[in-house]
């Protein structure tokens, strides 16, 4: 039995690592500045735990939430993140995989469907990541950002995510995915100001 902060996902049968190691478009890990972060963040350790922390919280606090910090531009791509240190939840997540994937680590995002305003409709997805880690499984953290009120930590393996599941319509979307999500993308490449990105906020649509 997993304790009660314990991820869902540990158990998770994901025995293709593979494509959670790749390089692709918007998790560039092949950057020259991606991959030298990657490599100044490990330092001298062999070990995915420690990695996996020291990439989590420089994402979770390096990298400013646009929204929060009321920031541009919007950025989608990890090394645009990286370069302009600020982005939404979801690019973060990009960020975070990218650099765990720099490492061979491998690294899926993953989302969650919450409400916008506390208990009622709308709704938008929120995006965090697993990483696999070889003492646990997969385990999932969100770097989106400490605030009053939110607190994401590194403690494998209980998770301690932003955002819990409470209110009718919310969810955890199922399975973990080697690139953004389509609607992702779309608003992230389509917006020019993080506040119409706030106005825009990707919802599930066909996601399970």
């Amino acid at each position: 039995m997993r304790s009660p902060n314990q991820s869902p996902f540990l158990q998770g049968g994901f025995n293709e690592k593979d494509q959670y190691l790749e390089s692709s478009e918007y998790i560039d890990w092949q950057t020259a500045s991606v991959l030298a972060k990657a490599k100044e963040l490990a330092g001298d350790s062999q070990d995915d735990l420690a990695i996996s922390k020291s990439c989590f919280l420089f994402v979770r606090d390096q990298i400013r939430h646009s929204w929060d910090d009321q920031l541009n531009p919007v950025t989608l791509k990890a090394s645009e993140v990286l370069l302009h240190a600020t982005g939404y939840c979801y690019a973060k997540s990009h960020l975070l995989a990218a650099l765990l994937r720099a490492n061979g680590i491998p690294a899926a995002l993953c989302y969650q469907r919450l409400t916008m305003e506390n208990d009622r409709p709308p709704y938008c997805l929120h995006g965090l990541n697993a990483v696999y880690l070889k003492k646990f499984g997969w385990y999932r953290i969100d770097p989106r950002g400490n605030k009053e009120g939110v607190r994401a930590e590194f403690d494998p393996p209980n998770e301690h995510l932003a955002f819990e599941i409470r209110h009718e319509g919310e969810r955890d979307l199922d399975g973990f995915y080697s690139d953004p999500l389509p609607e992702v993308v779309q608003v992230l490449s389509s917006c020019h100001d993080f506040r119409e990105v706030a106005e825009k906020l990707p919802d599930a649509n066909g996601a399970k």
